[in-house]
C-alpha cells in the first residue's frame, strides 16, 4: 500500500494503492503509521506509483459505504494530513502525476513539493462536498489568498501555474523528480534535526489552533453533509459523468 526505501537515510515512501493511489480508509490509516516505522529517517520523500500522485479521495467507496464510512473516514482523512504536515523532520513531495482534491492536501502538507506532470488542484466543490477543516487549513498554509479562487472555482492547475501561486515550488523534468526531491531533502536535513523540528512546528502553530478553534463546530456540519442521501446522489452523477 506504500513502498518504503532508504536512501542514505532518507525514507522514500512510494503510494502504491491501485491506479491512480485513491485515498481510502486503509490507505489513510497507512499514513500515520508508515511516517511512524520510518520515525528514524533523516528525512522523508512522498510519492506515487503510476500516472498519478494521488487522484484524491476513492468516491466510490464514500458512495458504497454510506454514512457509517463516512464517520471513519473523514477523522482518518484529517489524522493522515496532519501527521504528514506535523512530521518533525523534512518532507518533501514528489508529485509524479495527477493530485487531486484530497491528493492536493496530500502534497500540500509536505514541506516543499516537486512536480514533474499531470494536474493539481482542489475538485471538492465540483464533486459536491465540503472540506473539513485539517485540509482546509492546510491548504491555507500551503497557498495563502490563492485558495479562495482554488476552493471555489475547483479547476485543475498545470505545473507552471501551481509553482506560480507557490503550491509548488519546482517542476522537473519526470526523469529527475525522484533525483531532485532526494536532493531538496537532503538540503532541508543541513540544519540540526532538534532546530528544524521547532522551526516547523513554530511555523503551523497558527494552523493547529485554527484547527482547534473552528473543528468542533465545522467537522460535524461536514460530516453530515458528506453522509446526507442528497450527497450521495450527487456523488453518483460525478462518478457517472467521470466514467463518460
Amino acid at each position: 500500500m506504500i513502498d518504503i526505501a532508504v536512501h542514505d537515510g532518507i525514507a522514500v515512501l512510494t503510494l502504491n494503492h491501485g491506479p491512480v493511489n485513491a485515498l481510502d480508509l486503509e490507505l489513510l490509516t497507512a499514513v500515520p503509521e508508515t511516517l511512524t516505522a520510518v520515525a528514524d529517517a533523516r528525512a522523508v520523500v512522498l510519492t506515487g506509483q503510476g500516472r498519478s500522485f494521488s487522484a484524491g479521495v476513492d468516491l466510490k467507496r464514500i458512495v458504497d459505504g454510506g454514512p457509517r464510512y463516512v464517520e471513519k473516514f473523514l477523522p482518518a482523512l484529517s489524522v493522515a494530513m496532519l501527521a504528514v504536515f506535523e512530521h518533525p523532520a523534512p518532507v518533501v513531495a514528489a508529485v509524479n502525476g495527477h493530485a487531486l482534491a484530497g491528493g492536493c492536501v496530500l502534497a500540500a502538507a509536505c514541506d516543499v513539493r516537486l512536480m514533474s506532470g499531470g494536474t493539481i488542484g482542489l475538485t471538492e466543490l465540483a464533486a459536491g462536498v465540503p472540506f473539513p477543516t485539517v485540509p482546509l487549513e492546510i491548504m491555507r498554509h500551503a497557498v495563502g489568498p490563492a485558495l479562495d479562487s482554488m476552493v471555489l472555482e475547483a479547476g485543475r492547475l498545470t505545473p507552471e501555474r501551481a509553482r506560480e501561486i507557490g503550491l509548488v515550488h519546482e517542476v522537473v523534468e519526470p526523469d529527475q523528480l525522484l533525483t531532485a526531491a532526494l536532493a531538496r531533502a537532503e538540503g532541508l536535513c543541513a540544519a540540526p534535526a532538534d532546530v528544524y523540528a521547532m522551526s516547523k512546528f513554530q511555523l503551523r502553530r497558527p494552523v493547529r489552533e485554527r484547527i482547534d478553534t473552528a473543528q468542533p463546530s465545522d467537522d460535524p456540519r461536514a460530516t453530515k453533509i458528506w453522509s446526507s442521501e442528497r450527497t450521495n446522489q450527487t456523488l453518483r452523477t460525478y462518478l457517472e459523468s467521470l466514467r463518460r
